[in-house]
């Protein structure tokens, strides 16, 4: 099962993660991969807010892992800076996984795939073409014009992720329900 959701600004994007984190579990692993700028730390604060985390998750480009205490322990890494797929062993993330009793959440996960287990949730965040500007940074395209909606790509998922799938068709729904009358 796969979905695409389609956001008109950050604070949506957040609301999704938010879904994502009230059904998050120990051990959920959220892949997130995308262009600069297309909400990948929105949606991070979203499934931290969703996790009750207090304050406000900061994207760890610098110091690479932050960790966040909510209803479960969040740790959230950022793999933008590495070289190299066996740095981000470096980080602990091996220990993090292989515990399974945190939730996991890496922005550039393709810098590093192959040290992912199969049953994480591979999240691809996007710039969709029409809509309203919407972004938490946002970056140009390459011909100086700004994108507008997000797309938030959620690809064959393993069946862990199931019930989340399933909420978050029932907002899309309910989102696409809000305009007819």
């Amino acid at each position: 099962m796969s979905i695409t959701i389609h956001t008109d600004t950050a604070e949506e994007t957040r609301e999704v993660g938010q879904i994502i984190g009230r059904v998050a579990a120990a051990g959920d692993i959220y892949l997130l991969t995308g262009p600069l700028g297309a909400g990948k730390t929105c949606l991070t604060q979203g499934i931290a807010r969703g996790l009750e985390a207090p304050g406000y998750a900061r994207s760890p480009t610098f110091v690479l892992v932050t960790r966040y205490q909510g209803r479960l322990t969040i740790h959230h890494a950022d793999l933008y800076r590495i070289g190299h797929p066996a740095e981000a062993w470096d980080l602990g993330l091996e220990d993090i996984i292989a515990a399974g009793e945190d939730v996991l959440i890496v922005e550039w996960a393709d810098r590093a795939a192959e040290i992912f287990p199969d049953d994480a949730l591979w999240v691809h965040l996007d710039y969709a073409a029409d809509g309203d500007p919407a972004a938490c940074e946002v970056i140009p395209d390459s011909d100086g014009s700004i994108p507008s909606r997000h797309r938030i790509t959620i690809g064959d998922a393993p069946e862990r992720y199931g019930r989340l799938l399933e909420r978050l068709k029932r907002r899309s729904l309910s989102d696409a329900l809000d305009g007819v009358s």
